[in-house]
């Protein structure tokens, strides 16, 4: 059972009870009281976007700047280094077509996850320096990676080759000794990469459509400049004509014109990150860079194919590593680790975001190697998943990521060591708080106050998202008039409520087993958000139940 945390309370009585009430109390429990923060996030505007805002260090930007425009001149080659997952894709495409616009001798690149892993390494390199043949490399700017690469900058300074940090993973503890460092942990990767592409080109509005992507694929808070940069950018989606995007809009049924938070995360995202995890992401990059219509609806195909595959080969390791938890008794831990050497490498991340979605624990997949074993971890609220990991980092060749979800190499005759080693850690540092999951509600509301004006002003707080979550309300004591099971199976529950005076209906997706606890009739206490249904061409509100309650 879920815990109701409720944030606030109405400072009023529901006789003088305004919209404007309820919203000031959603921006009050979204920390924002200070003036020019509220006027901000009610009224974002683009040139509030800047380095100086996003905490990008100035004198390494300029420094990154002149150093690249130095690169432009002189004809050097320089290669744009992204990352295999949507974030990183969106960046690169950003970076190079901005340098290759401003004819740049630029190439793009991607790594394969198996063959070379993680971001920027010793390997990537040396495949570069294979293909460029005669040609010599001068520059590398990593996107979406590189924070953590101090043994590859290394070795890449020893070449000879300039290394141009953009990254906004978590700093660790020794940085590397690039050629300059442009890095922030308040937007997505591909944002960094965007600060970066305006310092060279004024006209940077075709590009807020894939950072939009990249922040809400990445899950990065949705406040400040990142909120600003996605509002936007699903702006642009809307009348996009980069045939990329309008190819995986077609593939998928998708109108652009409906596409929000939901169909960025859900529907164009996982198809760009299908081809990193079981194939190579090098084919969403043309993907999204190709100007040719025909290409771009074969690899829209391609990569919806691809997503299938991914999206089978999850549910089968999920099983099984759920199969694992049982069989293991271990799901009574503090600290989900399951291994085995049939996980595939791009799929474990996900493998442990549903284990964590079953079981409610901070959960780590290893996809076992001979030599080396890859680790994917995510986390529960309150559990800083990448400090956890870094405890015990003397057992690993490399970790990265972010506080709700991380990544590391560890050589597999270690792997035991350090399992024992993070579960000794995860006993203190857990408690049985920790493992009670929390449905946070914004305030109780009096379900006859709801109508078109409180939905539209809620609205003015879109998108919503991980930092800004779409708000929630609780009403008590709400009549049941009537209740059926709709969706495949029976498995949601479409229900008909009243209060005083009004009368709405809901769903309450995947609750139809809840029917059975209360009946028509019953009065009912119900967590939920606000929505509009769209039926025939009808549009009326509609209430998205979260919980409910008899």
């Amino acid at each position: 059972m879920k815990k109701w945390e409720i944030l606030n309370r109405l400072k009023v009585g529901i006789e003088k009870l305004k919209v404007r009430d309820i919203i000031n109390i959603l921006l009050e429990n979204r920390g924002l009281k200070i003036k020019k923060e509220l006027e901000e996030f009610l009224n974002p505007a683009l040139e509030n976007v800047t380095a100086e805002n996003v905490g990008i260090d100035k004198e390494q930007l300029k420094k990154a700047v002149d150093r690249i425009k130095k690169a432009i001149k002189n004809k050097e080659k320089v290669i744009v280094f992204g990352d295999y997952d949507a974030d990183g894709i969106c960046g690169t495409a950003i970076l190079w077509e901005v340098l290759h616009n401003l004819n740049t001798n630029v190439m793009p690149y991607i790594p394969h996850r198996i063959d070379e892993g993680y971001g920027l390494s010793i390997a990537g390199i040396n495949n570069l320096i294979s293909q460029a043949k005669d040609e010599k490399i001068s520059l590398i700017i990593t996107v979406d990676n590189g924070i953590v690469a101090n043994d590859a900058v290394e070795y890449a300074n020893k070449q000879g080759i300039d290394v141009i940090v953009t990254d906004h993973h978590v700093k660790p503890k020794k940085i590397p000794a690039a050629f300059a460092i442009i890095h922030t942990t308040k937007i997505c990767g591909a944002g960094v990469s965007y600060i970066l592409s305006k310092q060279f080109i004024s006209g940077t509005d075709d590009y807020l459509e894939l950072v939009a992507i990249a922040g809400i694929a990445d899950m990065v808070p949705l406040t400040g400049s990142m909120r600003t940069l996605v509002k936007f950018g699903l702006l642009e989606i809307k009348k996009t004509k980069r045939p990329g995007i309008l190819a995986l809009l077609d593939e998928a049924g998708i109108n652009p014109l409906d596409v929000g938070v939901y169909e960025a995360g859900h529907i164009i995202a996982p198809r760009l990150n299908a081809s990193g995890r079981l194939e190579y992401a090098m084919e969403a990059l043309r993907l999204l860079c190709t100007k040719d219509k025909s290409r771009a609806k074969l690899l829209a195909e391609k990569l919806g194919r691809i997503n299938r595959e991914r999206q089978n080969l999850t549910i089968e390791t999920a099983s099984h590593a759920k199969s694992q938890v049982l069989n293991l008794e271990i799901k009574n831990s503090k600290l989900l680790f399951v291994i085995h050497e049939s996980y595939q490498q791009g799929v474990i991340g996900l493998v442990a975001g549903k284990l964590v979605d079953e079981f409610y624990r901070p959960t780590i997949v290893v996809s076992k190697g001979s030599k080396y074993s890859k680790a994917s971890a995510r986390s529960i609220s309150g559990f800083n998943m990448i400090e956890f990991i870094r405890q015990a980092e003397d057992y690993l060749v490399d970790v990265g990521g972010h506080p709700m979800a991380a990544g590391f190499t560890v050589e597999t005759e270690k792997l035991v060591e350090l399992q024992k080693r993070l579960e000794f850690i995860a006993k203190d540092l857990l408690g049985e708080e920790h493992f009670i999951r929390k449905l946070k509600v914004d305030c109780e509301l009096p379900i006859d106050f709801i109508d078109e004006n409180l939905y539209q002003a809620i609205q003015k707080l879109y998108p919503f998202g991980v930092g800004n979550p779409e708000p929630t309300f609780i009403s008590k004591k709400v009549l049941v008039l009537d209740m059926r099971l709709v969706g495949n199976d029976g498995k949601h529950l479409k229900l008909f409520l009243s209060g005083k005076d009004k009368k709405f209906s809901a769903i309450a997706f995947g609750m139809g087993a809840m029917s059975k606890e209360f009946k028509i009739g019953d009065k009912v206490n119900m967590v939920y958000s606000i929505e509009i249904n769209e039926w025939n061409g009808n549009k009326r509100l509609q209430l998205k139940i979260k919980d409910i309650r008899i």
